[in-house]
């Protein structure tokens, strides 16, 4: 096959893709794929994880805690076996919250980003928080992206607390390369929830914002007693007191996702950190350029 042929066919498959995952009516397609997880069933469940690993076969369960599952929702928020993940200790390093592909990142300009090449978006579109925008003008972010078949929980990156949740109900476009090169300021459509994290012995701010997607398309936060979804129907500043230690687990996507990091300046990315590669919870992801002992 030659190399245009090769081109052509990559780009009618990435077409269908789209097609197949965007076009369809995304919010029934979620309430039915969150149904039919649910059911915990022997026979549905091997159907529902055999169809799955049919259409991804990268799905790995070998570092799960549990290898038997009860419904296809318990697979895919599954835990993994103790020890799986290495949380850097160095307290002048900032960790990935998830596993994830990294996506763009770098710079913020004055407050512009990318989602993908070509296609920016605004700190105030995305978190809708005058003051929060503020603190990350001109400073860093990082887009994580969580693979269906990822590990899908997410931890804190660093030593701190959550005082008030933002949850912010939108679409559930997919987040997946082919649609963020489509649809424009896909992150600010789709349902998501900003958490401004409050670092111990640390003036810099961080920030992340988990964004859901089609099929599923919820949040669980394990110090919220409700789960954030498409039947929302609570406030949407949630006040809130939670305190976690680096590694502490935050909550859980019930589907692969995204979420956004934000810092202000003050740090670095580490060297880890590369476009299109894999990123492990717990790995570092920033560097402060002032030691703590300094801080």
């Amino acid at each position: 096959m030659s190399h245009l042929s090769f081109i052509q066919r990559l780009s009618r498959i990435e077409r269908i893709n789209f097609l197949l995952t965007n076009r369809i009516p995304r919010r029934y397609a979620t309430f039915f794929i969150g149904w039919l997880s649910r059911i915990e069933n022997p026979l549905v469940c091997r159907m529902t994880i055999g169809l799955w690993k049919l259409f991804a076969d990268d799905l790995d369960l070998r570092e799960s805690k549990q290898q038997h599952f009860n419904s296809l929702h318990d697979c895919f928020i599954r835990e993994l076996k103790e020890g799986a993940r290495v949380v850097d200790a160095d307290q002048d390093v900032v960790v990935s919250p998830c596993d994830a592909i990294v996506g763009a990142f770098g710079r913020i300009n004055d407050t512009e980003l990318f989602q993908a090449k070509g296609f920016p978006y605004t700190l105030q579109e995305l978190l809708k928080d005058t003051e929060l925008v503020e603190r990350h003008r001109d400073g860093y972010f990082v887009t994580l992206r969580l693979k269906s078949t990822m590990y899908h929980r997410f931890h804190a990156p660093y030593d701190g607390s959550i005082n008030r949740v933002n949850y912010i109900a939108g679409d559930t476009w997919n987040v997946n390369p082919i649609a963020l090169k489509r649809i424009e300021k896909l992150y600010c459509e789709n349902e998501r929830v900003v958490l401004s994290i409050d670092m111990d012995q640390r003036q810099e701010s961080l920030t992340l914002v988990p964004v859901a997607a089609i099929l599923v398309a919820s949040i669980k936060l394990n110090f919220l007693d409700h789960l954030l979804d498409l039947k929302y129907q609570g406030p949407d500043q949630i006040a809130c007191h939670a305190t976690f230690k680096k590694g502490g687990e935050l909550g859980y996507f019930q589907h692969g996702s995204t979420i956004i990091v934000f810092m202000s300046g003050g740090v670095s990315f580490c060297k880890n950190v590369k476009g299109g590669e894999v990123i492990r919870m717990g790995e570092p992801l920033f560097r402060f350029d002032n030691p703590v002992n300094n801080a």
